[in-house]
């Protein structure tokens, strides 16, 4: 009777924390004010804040099969604010493979993959995605970070 208790109790907790861990991924999230504005000198070598536009940073790699969805997700929704014609700098789609880059990853705190990060122009990091993120919520996100002074939205995803 008591492995019957414990079994329930384990299979209770591995649903809980599925759950939990599944309404997490793909949702934009908005990142707290960093210590100091800027990018560090690992993020000014790969091109980070050196623009006039915001980036659209991912880590990837070639035995991810998500990061193709993010990669196609990127693309698209860059493109189409690429295509507005409003006069504002489009986002630039900066895509990184973990392998090459663990320094970097370990800097940011990549712990999964794929993992989405959008920096407005200065190159502050402004959200964070863990997981394939919607393409109308990396829009919402990246509309305001193409103004010369972004809000950091805290209802997007």
């Amino acid at each position: 009777m008591t492995a019957v208790v414990v079994l329930l109790v384990v299979v209770a907790a591995a649903l809980i924390t599925g759950t939990v861990l599944r309404a997490r991924a793909g949702k934009v999230r908005a990142v707290a004010a960093a210590p100091a504005p800027g990018p560090g000198p690992l993020l000014a070598a790969v091109g980070v804040g050196t623009g006039s536009a915001p980036v659209v940073l991912h880590f990837s790699a070639d035995w991810c099969g998500p990061c193709a969805a993010v990669r196609r997700i990127v693309a698209q929704v860059v493109a189409d604010l690429a295509a507005t014609g409003d006069g504002l700098p489009a986002p630039r789609d900066l895509e990184l493979d973990i392998d090459e880059n663990p320094q970097l990853a370990r800097e940011l705190g990549v712990l999964s993959l794929p993992t989405t990060f959008l920096f407005d122009a200065a190159g502050t990091e402004r959200y964070r995605v863990s997981g394939v993120p919607a393409a109308a919520d990396l829009r919402a996100a990246l509309v305001p970070l193409r103004t010369p002074w972004a809000p950091i939205r805290r209802d997007v995803g």
